[in-house]
């Protein structure tokens, strides 16, 4: 801000000169003191100069007509690239919820193209209203048993800790690194510390002394709760919660039964991973604030959940409430139980109204992005397994999340031991393919609770190294299917009887789109209908999101990476045969 701007904000909160936009006849939802209030809102140069019983005269008058004003809503964790579609994009089906402002960790995309992929998400950044704050990917790849398309070291961090647009780590998903005092690790702490940013965490399962030394670390919060004990101890231990309900992951219902008056301030609504059928079926976050009063929740309290204590956590001091001098993020609600959003302004400019998204899109540019899919090596014979008994580990899906269990069951083999897929059992071959330096690596192992009984899917989103991840009832469909993903540049495929039945095309570092969220959501709509239909996954799972979890070892219990299986408690590769 220059002095001749703070000069002329100064004047228009003294009333010497006209404020820009007057929103008169609302509710005022404070999320300060917890009360509503009825009056006025005066803004100037973006920014909130007056309260209550304003006694401004303004070049635009807005009139409420009785509905509540609240402060606009803060995602404390998504990651935009499990949404498939580009930051712009999101902006342009969130906003219209009620989404201001996001905190995202761009780590998906930094696991393919490092640094060049977090230089266009903060270019596509400034191309949206939606007021995006980024993470620094703290683990790039997330363990040391991956192979991503990048290795972001301490050093390689420096050019772009410092960002005004980067409040500090993401989540800290190597947290065996960090309770085991490992040197590398231990560098991107004290950068982050160096340059007075904040630390994110990720820490499912980590308890007792452990969560003691994770935290010694700096870690501010954690969206991997999913118990009401991890939940009180991480506040008693001074945390913040993160209560994530997505696509894929549904924890609110649960750990909302946890809030009470007293540790309310210290937690936060996310969503983590958020496709855009749920979004735009569903909603966003005026989604998660509805499930918080239908479980009883004060309004006011679910509505701090989104907004100030998010703004506090992150030290975004400029937003989360109807203040002077904040950010005039304000969104018009009808209502405080189904948080029908009737408008949305951000930074004082008319930005969505009934749904729509008014401004125009003028979209980054992506060839920078493309071409990211190089496989080397592959074919069907690469797929074929060498087993010397019938024993193996097998990675059982539970709906309803990404954790996996890790269970043991005894297949058919052929004469050359490899597996022999039998419908009724409910085990089907999954692989993961290096995509990024042509390493030839292939890791295989075995799917429970997936469902597949025909043909094979295959796509290029397989978190968090994003290698390709395809499972099939042949290896023959699984070639297929997966050459025919390298074909399209990444994005997804199902193919049955060795013809692509349906696929979506990724070009975005075989993450994302430039397609708008309701094409996305069309066509992701056709591919599950023939997931379920065709090649009978399992309608208790989300074919796509599901899939692409199962190569994530920083998630209990059991994964497959490109190297093999991975076993998070042990945090080491195992072997398929027991």
């Amino acid at each position: 801000m220059t002095k001749t701007e703070l000069k002329n904000l100064i004047d228009a909160a003294a009333g010497r000169r006209k404020a820009g936009l007057i929103i008169k006849n609302c509710k005022i939802v404070n999320v300060l003191n917890g009360k509503i209030s009825s009056g006025e809102v005066a803004i100037f140069g973006g920014k909130i100069i007056g309260v209550g019983a304003v006694e401004y005269d303004g070049e635009k008058i807005f009139d409420a007509q009785g509905k509540f004003l609240a402060p606009g809503f803060i995602d404390a964790h998504i990651h935009i690239e499990s949404s498939y579609i580009s930051p712009e994009q999101l902006g342009r089906i969130i906003v219209p919820r009620g989404t201001t402002s996001i905190i995202a960790d761009p780590h998906e995309i930094a696991n393919v193209c490092g640094l060049k992929g977090l230089h266009y998400m903060l270019d596509a950044a400034q191309r949206t209203k939606l007021n995006i704050i980024y993470a620094m990917p703290s683990c790039v790849p997330a363990t040391p048993f991956e192979d991503a398309g990048a290795i972001l070291e301490a050093e390689d961090m420096s050019e772009l800790i410092g960002d005004e647009n980067i409040f500090g780590l993401g989540e800290f998903m190597n947290a065996p690194g960090i309770i085991n005092a490992d040197d590398k690790v231990l560098d991107k702490i004290l950068l982050a510390k160096k340059f007075g940013k904040l630390i994110d965490g990720h820490a499912p399962k980590v308890t007792g002394r452990n969560l003691n030394a994770y935290l010694c670390a700096g870690i501010i919060g954690d969206h991997e709760c999913t118990t009401l004990e991890e939940m009180d101890e991480r506040i008693a231990k001074g945390m913040y919660v993160l209560i994530r309900e997505g696509s894929a992951c549904h924890d609110l219902k649960k750990l909302i039964k946890g809030v009470t008056p007293a540790n309310s301030h210290r937690i936060l609504l996310c969503s983590d991973d958020r496709q855009p059928k749920t979004i735009l079926e569903h909603g966003h976050l005026d989604s998660n604030l509805k499930m918080c009063v239908e479980e009883g929740l004060d309004p006011i309290t679910a509505i701090q959940m989104a907004t100030i204590n998010v703004a506090e956590a992150f030290r975004l001091y400029d937003r989360g409430a109807i203040k002077i001098g904040a950010r005039a993020d304000l969104v018009l609600l009808d209502d405080l139980e189904n948080f029908r959003v009737d408008k949305v302004w951000t930074s004082g400019e008319l930005v969505a109204a009934d749904g729509k998204y008014l401004p125009k899109i003028i979209p980054a540019d992506i060839s920078s992005m493309r071409g990211s899919v190089k496989v080397k090596n592959f074919s069907v014979d690469r797929l074929k397994m060498h087993l010397t008994g019938d024993k193996v580990n097998v990675i059982k899906i539970l709906p309803g999340g990404v954790v996996s269990k890790k269970i043991t069951a005894e297949i058919k083999r052929d004469a050359a031991g490899d597996f022999i897929f039998n419908p009724a059992q409910d085990i089907c071959k999954v692989a993961v393919i290096e995509r990024h330096h042509e390493t030839g690596k292939i890791g295989l192992g075995f799917l429970n609770g997936y469902g597949i009984k025909r043909g094979a899917i295959a796509v290029s989103v397989a978190h968090d190294s994003h290698n390709i991840i395809a499972a099939g009832v042949s290896n023959e469909e699984i070639f297929f299917a997966v050459e025919s993903l390298i074909k399209t540049e990444g994005g997804m495929v199902l193919v049955r009887d060795g013809k692509i039945i349906s696929s979506i095309a990724l070009p975005i570092a075989g993450l994302m789109s430039e397609i708008s969220g309701e094409e996305m959501k069309e066509e992701l709509d056709a591919l599950h209908e023939k997931a379920y239909a065709e090649l009978e996954i399992s309608k208790e799972v989300e074919p796509v999101m599901t899939l692409t979890f199962m190569s994530l070892p920083v998630i209990p219990e059991i994964k497959l990476t490109a190297r093999g299986l991975f076993d998070y408690d042990t945090f080491s590769l195992i072997p398929i045969e027991v």
